[in-house]
């Protein structure tokens, strides 16, 4: 009988601790589904930063031509054009360094295959002077007086191979400001769902930079509009 006692008692301590291990499991397994949905919860914003700035560099392209029938008058020709334009660069502030001059190129009208008859002018050819400068400014307001170069009889191509340029080199100077602005206004955002849905922000899930990008309008290419959009995923809590 004592033996049947000790038996029952034994059993009764197994179910007791099976017991208190379901519960313990039981109260592991509630928190481990309420962190995987905390985890689960969470808002993804975008925030934006913008600049407008001007250029910092131009590229003036500077393509004359001449025409005739003799190739060293022809020589004789493009190079008083070129010490023309040459003047009027330096006479207006454009430093040495700041000019490019390319090779002349000679084209032979009459050996092309599909020449017209009659051509009144053999060879053409054609030189670029070009200006790479920072004086953006100052560049902008002389090719608003490159008519002083037809008055002296020498003919600045409009061509879409020769447009001008202008860059923005600065970049790397604005980028930890316009990321901190932009993660700023995407944390903004995300407080802002976070109080309407009753809930509180919590750290970072993930984060993406996203690229600069540069723009300028047709009108005014001077002016550079730079952009950048961070994503960021929040927890909320």
């Amino acid at each position: 009988m004592k033996k049947f006692e000790f038996e029952l008692s034994g059993l009764a301590g197994v179910g007791i601790c099976i017991m208190i291990g379901l519960m313990v499991l039981g109260n592991c397994v509630g928190d481990s589904i309420e962190k995987m949905a905390d985890k689960d919860r969470y808002v993804t914003v975008k925030g934006l930063a913008e600049r407008e700035v001007m250029a910092d560099k131009v590229i003036w392209p500077l393509p004359y031509y001449c025409l005739g029938n003799n190739l060293e008058e022809l020589y004789d020709r493009v190079e008083k054009d070129k010490n023309i334009i040459l003047e009027f660069l330096k006479e207006n502030g454009i430093n040495s360094n700041e000019i490019v001059m390319s090779a002349p190129i000679v084209t032979d009208r009459e050996a092309q295959m599909y020449a017209p008859e009659n051509i009144k002018y053999r060879y053409r050819v054609e030189s670029v002077i070009t200006v790479i400068s920072s004086q953006v400014e100052k560049v902008i307001a002389l090719m608003g007086s490159q008519a002083q170069l037809m008055k002296n009889g020498i003919a600045i191509e409009q061509n879409y191979s020769y447009r001008t340029q202008f860059e923005f080199t600065g970049l790397n100077s604005l980028k930890p400001e316009m990321i901190e602005e932009a993660t700023s206004n995407a944390r903004a955002v995300a407080q802002k769902f976070a109080d309407d849905s009753k809930s509180r922000l919590n750290g970072i899930r993930r984060a993406n930079q996203g690229q600069f990008s540069i723009n300028s309008d047709e009108n005014t290419p001077q002016l550079k509009k730079i952009r950048v959009v961070t994503t960021v995923d929040y927890f909320l809590k």
